[in-house]
């Protein structure tokens, strides 16, 4: 799985609170959580951001309540991958159960700039920063995970192993 796209900057601690504030966790659809996704931190993201951009983040991304909203909210907005120094680890799991994958890479995480062209090679665990020319090593995903990714999600990957089941039956 090769994910390409820009970069989209920030910092340590960003919070699920920043990330979908409270204030929308009545909303009941994905493409409605995406069009407030990270508007308490950057107002213009929501609206900036494109189809296959790359959130690039310091410590502890997805820190605070253990809303899947956070992540659902990424996803919906576009963002192909997250690469952070580290992460929350509830935050972590209910990435990967929404398919949206995420790697850990401090060097690549630290070096990165907003606007920066980012390369993903999530099989090989290779991140490229195409705009500085460099290569970072992160661990790959175990294959169960990379399959749960592959389907889009735990409750879609879920369906497929059911129906596999039953058509060998």
């Amino acid at each position: 799985m090769l994910i390409k796209g820009r970069a989209w900057r920030y910092g340590d601690n960003v919070d699920t609170d920043v990330i979908i504030p409270a204030r929308y966790l009545n909303v009941s659809t994905t493409e409605e959580l995406a069009t407030h996704c990270m508007e308490d931190i950057d107002p213009d993201f929501a609206a900036s951001v494109k189809e296959g951009d790359i959130i690039v983040a310091g410590e502890n991304f997805g820190c605070g309540s253990s809303r899947e909203h956070a992540p659902l909210a990424i996803k919906g907005s576009g963002v192909s991958c997250i690469i952070a120094s580290s992460y929350a680890r509830i935050f972590y799991r209910n990435a990967i159960n929404i398919g949206l994958p995420i790697v850990e890479c401090s060097d690549a995480a630290s070096e990165a700039e907003k606007g920066h062209e980012i390369e993903v090679e999530i099989e090989a665990g290779l991140i490229r920063n195409l705009t500085l020319g460099k290569t970072y090593r992160t661990t790959s995903y175990p294959k169960f995970m990379l399959e749960i990714i592959r389907a889009g999600g735990l409750v879609s990957y879920t369906r497929r192993r059911l129906e596999e089941r039953s058509n060998s039956e």
